[in-house]
């Protein structure tokens, strides 16, 4: 279970970066006119839809550690996974956009967005599904971050909780975000997102240390070569 904590903990630490990042789309939400228990209703939906797509990312990316594992130690992909989330601090993914600014992705990303302003105009419960589940694929740091933990799982189904838990772990400020829309600054939400960089780098650290091996419990345990690493926290 420590491995779904740890989860957990990166989503609650780096909610900070959510509400900087996603919170313009949670107080975008057409939820002001509605009574307060349907703001509370609305709020579960949206972040549930958010959940969802983690699950879906958790699938298709502890598929892919899955095969990285086989061709890699567990100690290899640990230590790769910490050294790219540092590396993107320094090296943001952005810089990629200027290679080729019309490129698929981007596309797809720009068709996301207008969906959801599309959806942002109607509060009914499964608009406000499919607004979090949009928002789910989002380019996002923390995501990014999660999902290198997905990978590391090594497995289809832990990939999936994994990011479940993390899910869970961005409920408490996403959902505040919602029922705080008006009272949020601009200036707030930049400086939240001013703390990311260096909860990344804290991350990946930490990554890279359990890859190490120094027989560390709980920062660098003990792997077992015969299980993946992020099972073994004994």
């Amino acid at each position: 279970m420590e491995n779904y904590s740890i989860a957990f903990f990166i989503g609650l630490l780096g909610s900070l970066h959510c509400v900087g990042m996603c919170g313009p789309i949670a107080f975008a939400l057409p939820l002001k006119s509605s009574s307060k228990s349907y703001q509370l209703i609305g709020a579960i939906i949206y972040n549930l839809g958010r959940i969802i797509t983690y699950a879906l990312l958790g699938f298709v990316f502890g598929f892919f550690g899955q095969g990285i594992k086989l061709a890699s130690s567990q100690q290899f992909l640990s230590i790769a996974i910490g050294v790219i989330l540092i590396a993107s601090v320094f090296f943001p993914l952005s810089w990629l956009n200027k290679l080729n600014p019309n490129n698929k992705i981007i596309q797809l990303i720009g068709s996301v967005k207008q969906q959801l302003g599309l959806l942002l105009r109607s509060s009914q419960p499964f608009n406000l599904l499919r607004i979090g589940i949009l928002n789910g694929f989002l380019p996002c740091g923390l995501v990014y971050t999660a999902l290198g933990g997905a990978i590391a799982t090594g497995n289809t189904q832990q990939g999936v909780w994994f990011m479940v838990f993390f899910g869970f772990g961005t409920l408490p400020l996403m959902f505040l975000a919602v029922q705080l829309a008006n009272f949020v600054s601009l200036t707030l939400r930049n400086k939240i997102r001013k703390i990311f960089p260096f909860l990344l780098v804290l991350i990946g650290v930490l990554f890279v240390l359990r890859g190490l091996n120094l027989n560390i419990p709980y920062i660098s345990p003990k792997i077992n070569i015969e299980r993946p690493f992020i099972q073994n926290c004994d």
